[in-house]
């Protein structure tokens, strides 16, 4: 079933692409510093001279396996737009503090959608594969359903802007790209997959964790940065 939906889509785009590519859309170039955080909180973020030390970012991406309350820190800090999705470490409902929380306050879910901040095209998936009864885990065949509830959005974006899409964003990486072989880490066929058809400029992922020199941080994937951002990643986009 999934090989004969990659199939439809794929018949479909190659109409979309033909329709599309002789229209010359207007495209501002867009600059943004962005600050993506991923899977261990950073000291010297969770603290009150964030904004110091990142004077002019723009645009905040969490890549999942992060306490609710340190993604409202930087938010509430830095006043910018965060986009998030969820790793397989996240909690239903995080208990303590003043409240019980269900997501960061100030914050904006991406999972299973696409938006336009700022001109900027964003689009998410949570979780990682199933290995354990945890919430934000699921099967192969799962992480299709998620990334194709994403395809009208995409192909919206190419009619109304030009392109499919900017920043793609998820727990997991691609299968075949900054994954490893044991069950829990193995990369998502889907997201190689929509990464091979959309051709985002970026893919932020978190999940695996580096500790050597020698662990890959960037790949590229066609014309797609595929980037961990174990940690944290600061870095400046261009878009057009």
């Amino acid at each position: 079933m999934t090989r004969r939906v990659v199939q439809i889509i794929n018949q479909s785009l190659l109409g979309v692409k033909y329709r599309y590519n002789s229209i010359k859309m207007p495209r501002l170039p867009i600059s943004c510093r962005l600050l993506v955080i991923s899977d261990i909180i950073v000291p010297f973020i969770y603290s009150p001279h964030l904004r110091e030390r990142f004077p002019n970012i723009g645009l905040l991406i969490g890549c999942g396996d992060l306490p609710y309350y340190y993604l409202e820190h930087i938010v509430s800090m830095m006043d910018v737009p965060l986009f998030f999705v969820r790793g397989n470490h996240d909690k239903l409902v995080e208990y303590g503090g003043a409240q019980n929380r269900n997501a960061p306050g100030g914050g904006s879910d991406l999972h299973r959608k696409v938006v336009n901040s700022g001109g900027i095209l964003l689009a998410g998936v949570e979780g990682s594969l199933r290995y354990s009864n945890s919430t934000y885990q699921y099967s192969q065949f799962e992480m299709w359903e998620h990334v194709f509830r994403l395809v009208p959005g995409l192909l919206a974006n190419r009619m109304r802007h030009g392109r499919f899409l900017d920043i793609f964003v998820t727990h997991a990486p691609p299968n075949g790209v900054h994954d490893k072989e044991d069950l829990p880490h193995r990369g998502i066929r889907a997201f190689r997959w929509l990464i091979q058809t959309f051709k985002p400029g970026y893919h932020f992922h978190g999940h695996i964790h580096n500790y050597r020199p020698e662990d890959a941080i960037e790949t590229k994937l066609g014309p797609t940065r595929v980037i961990n951002a174990y940690g944290y990643r600061e870095m400046l986009i261009q878009i057009g």
